[in-house]
């Protein structure tokens, strides 16, 4: 009904009125405050009912407050997310701003804090003050006026749905783009914009690997090759090598039966030697075909890691397989 620097008159029903004065409704901004005009509706709380003069006295900070009280109640009870920026720290966690509620995040339940870690707590988290987060309601009591949240958890339910979308629109044969999350002794994890596939060691390079730290390193962004989605068990198996073409697909462009080639002998079995030409592609030198001499084991002529030249005798791409000879190419 009336606005001025004293505050705001506002009728509240059968011809009654009620009276916020300026230090009830500090909450509003300064453009909130200059855009009041008379005929806008307002939400207050009575402070005090109906005096003599017939006023009531009201505050749009405490309606405020208590709205934001019952929202995050009401969040608690749907376990649904609120947002809120870390406004502060103590010893016990990080202090937050929840519309305009002062709540608290332990440090168990904060999003990337470790214990023990190299830095201390005001260290690692000082660059966090002023970040908007998302948290979970753990526990609210209004009349205490405490609010207590978990960035931890909300982090948690946030990745485990968007690891579900992930889940139902991968589909095998896809290459998609990813992140390096962690390396282990038997491959690489990659993150797919919220869930995690296993890049298998077996699956990094059509060469021979011996870790995957020989490859790749933590935060890699790479495209891999989606393998397998089994939506059951929430796995994912990815390929970086089969990114590109298999060595095989090229062997009839590259090489020709008659062709002397450099070949590294990889295994010595009791009937000959393997020996591999580049990448994937290997071939077989029958124990026939290392000497013109009689020998009982190929280890007589050769030991793994030796480099020969060699003669392709036959090529069967569709089997993968090369017969080759070292004592036709020494005789050439």
């Amino acid at each position: 009904m009336r606005v001025d620097h004293e505050g705001i008159l506002v009728s509240i029903g059968n011809k009654s009125e009620g009276i916020v004065s300026s230090r009830e409704m500090r909450s509003l901004s300064e453009e909130e405050l200059t855009s009041l005009k008379v005929g806008d509706e307002i939400l207050t709380r009575v402070v005090e009912a109906e005096r003599g003069d017939g006023s009531a006295i009201l505050s749009v900070d405490q309606a405020k407050e208590e709205e934001a009280w019952l929202s995050i109640e009401q969040k608690l009870g749907d376990g649904e997310f609120v947002e809120g920026t870390i406004t502060g720290l103590n010893r016990g966690g990080a202090l937050v701003d929840v519309n305009k509620l002062k709540g608290f995040v332990p440090i168990s339940h904060l999003g990337g804090f470790q214990r023990g870690g190299n830095g201390g707590f005001e260290e690692e988290m000082e660059h966090r003050v002023g970040e908007l987060v998302w948290l979970k309601v753990l526990e609210v009591d209004r009349f205490k006026k405490r609010a207590i949240f978990s960035e931890r958890l909300a982090l948690q339910e946030k990745r485990e749905s968007q690891k579900e979308q992930i889940l139902q629109e991968l589909e095998e044969g896809q290459v998609r783009r990813g992140k390096v999350t962690g390396i282990c002794e038997f491959g690489a994890f990659v993150d797919l914009g919220g869930a995690d596939g296993l890049l298998h060691i077996s699956e990094l390079s059509w060469e021979p690997v011996q870790s995957a730290d020989q490859i790749l390193k933590v935060s890699d962004e790479i495209d891999v090759y989606v393998m397998k989605v089994d939506r059951d068990k929430r796995r994912i198996a990815l390929s970086l090598r089969r990114t590109g073409p298999e060595p095989w697909d090229s062997v009839s462009d590259k090489y020709r039966e008659d062709q002397l080639i450099s070949g590294t002998v990889t295994k010595l079995t009791n009937f000959g030697a393997f020996a591999r030409l580049e990448g994937s592609v290997e071939g077989l030198i029958h124990i026939s075909e290392l000497s013109y001499n009689m020998i009982n084991h190929p280890k007589e002529v050769v030991k793994e890691g030796d480099v020969l030249t060699l003669k392709i005798l036959k090529i069967e791409v569709e089997r993968k397989r090369l017969a080759l000879s070292l004592k036709q190419a020494v005789g050439t």
